[in-house]
């Protein structure tokens, strides 16, 4: 009698630039078989270094983080920073936040109204935010915060840099999966005032959605009764787009290169499934 193989871990992983207990990292973990993703936990992790204890775990993995991985081209171009992605991670992760909010505010400021921001290739698609901007939502700190520590946890980024193969980190953005199903209308919010029923009732809809696999993805969620109140009660919606990256990473892996473009800029990055 044959031993199945074992099931690759899977994990969607919503960021925060400054994890506290208050909002945590948060860390969603399961696995695919079939078509099916199965949520077994979701880890909170109040400080960078519980998160990067996570990040040496043990091999094989896959996860989708919510974080950008790189900035746009013209941006870098325009501002002189190293060409080269690690080079330009380092160069970056250097700079004080202070500073890069200056830098970029300046690039802002120089340029016609309508086109304030530089773009990467694949926030059109994805409908993300770009990856230079620094408030609602300040994605720069994120990608500030976030990519060093991948780099200095020796994963393996796709496209960007050659890591340990059998922990493989992904860029996700888990409003690409909601905008799908939901359209325009919102399911979280931070604010306690913006806490609503209608978004407590757009996230139910949502879970609805992801169980019975509505989505281009062709992946469905199983969860327990417990685990579908617990999404649903969370109007912050950082665990639940922490299951979204989680669905991302399930169809991520089952594609041939991770379904990520060949042709992927290897300065910018991609956010998969866009």
């Amino acid at each position: 009698m044959t031993t199945p193989p074992a099931l690759q871990r899977l994990a969607g992983v919503d960021f925060t630039s400054r994890p506290t207990r208050r909002k945590p990292i948060a860390v969603a973990l399961g696995h695919a078989q079939h078509g099916v993703v199965r949520l077994e936990r979701i880890e909170s992790h109040a400080d960078d270094a519980s998160f990067t204890q996570w990040l040496m775990s043990p091999g094989p993995w896959l996860a989708v983080f919510d974080l950008p991985f790189g900035l746009p081209r013209e941006l870098v171009l325009a501002l002189g920073w190293p060409s080269e992605w690690l080079a330009l991670m380092r160069h970056y992760a250097g700079l004080p936040r202070d500073e890069i909010r200056a830098t970029f505010a300046a690039f802002c400021n120089a340029r016609p109204v309508g086109s304030k921001f530089a773009h990467r290739a694949t926030d059109r698609p994805a409908g993300s935010s770009p990856s230079m901007k620094w408030v609602n939502p300040p994605v720069a700190y994120m990608l500030h915060a976030g990519v060093p520590l991948l780099i200095d946890a020796g994963v393996h980024l796709p496209g960007l840099h050659a890591g340990d193969e059998t922990r493989v980190a992904l860029e996700g953005y888990p409003g690409l999966l909601a905008r799908e199903l939901l359209g325009a209308r919102s399911y979280k919010s931070d604010t306690k005032a913006k806490q609503t029923p209608e978004r407590f009732i757009a996230r139910k809809d949502l879970l609805d959605a992801l169980e019975q696999g509505r989505t281009r993805l062709h992946v469905r969620l199983r969860l327990t009764h417990a685990q579908r109140d617990d999404l649903a009660a969370d109007a912050s919606g950082d665990r639940l787009d922490a299951v979204l990256c989680l669905m991302q990473a399930a169809w991520a892996s089952t594609r041939p290169n991770h379904g990520l473009p060949l042709d992927i800029d290897p300065l910018e990055g991609w956010i998969v499934t866009a």
